[in-house]
């Protein structure tokens, strides 16, 4: 058994909500509204910036020049995806200068992208990347249990279809296959450092879909929250 296996033994609960949770099935079904859709974007956007950057630190932390480039040319990627997921989605969505310039990460977004900028500041190449799997993975695997759903939405068939596609499978191999060979070579307690990273790395996809789908607010941006005090 491989690392990356024990991995998603671990994680078996949660990714099995994460693959069946509401906002993933209202995709694949294409009734999922939207506004929240939307929402989902803007969090995405915001998350996508700092995770290519978050690439960018990975690649620091590599001995083998080969991983670096690699690293290197996923956060040059990264930051494509977020350039083309605004083109492509602000129109049909309807995002306007000033939902960017209203924008505000949400808690778990906050929250989620922290956690990999601590993984990489461990100064540990296997950490940040066991961080960073849980997206990767997750996505790949819901792109392959819904690639043969319609949803009658065009943007649903176009998000399916993109973490169906061959190449993201390919890019997410590697990096399963990267985190593999640094475990092999990694100590038992590093090894521990890395399931946790992956661990909480993957509660956060899944609170990430739970936030998209309530239109998760700061407290102090809750109208409940402002009349209670008044």
């Amino acid at each position: 058994m491989q690392f990356t296996d024990t991995l998603r033994e671990e994680t078996a609960n949660s990714w099995e909500q994460s693959v069946n949770h509401p906002f993933v099935k209202g995709i694949a079904k294409g009734d999922l509204p939207l506004d929240i859709f939307k929402y989902y974007i803007l969090q995405d956007i915001y998350y996508l910036k700092h995770y290519g950057k978050v690439h960018a630190l990975a690649a620091t932390l590599a001995e083998d020049f080969r991983v670096t480039a690699m690293l290197a040319e996923k956060a040059k990627g990264t930051a494509q995806a977020e350039l083309t997921v605004h083109q492509e989605h602000a129109e049909i969505l309807h995002i306007t200068d000033n939902d960017w310039e209203n924008f505000k990460p949400a808690p778990t977004a906050y929250a989620y992208t922290s956690h990999l900028y601590r993984a990489a500041a461990s100064g540990s190449l296997g950490q940040a990347i066991a961080a960073m799997l849980p997206c990767y993975w997750l996505y790949a695997d819901i792109g392959k249990t819904y690639e043969n759903e319609k949803p009658t939405e065009k943007i649903y068939q176009n998000w399916i279809a993109t973490y169906a596609s061959d190449w993201f499978q390919e890019s997410t191999n590697e990096q399963i296959n990267l985190l593999n060979q640094i475990a092999d070579e990694s100590s038992k307690k590093e090894k521990e450092k890395m399931k946790e990273q992956f661990i909480i790395a993957k509660e956060y996809e899944l609170a990430f879909w739970e936030m998209a789908y309530t239109n998760e607010e700061w407290f102090s941006d809750r109208q409940w929250h402002s009349q209670s005090m008044a």
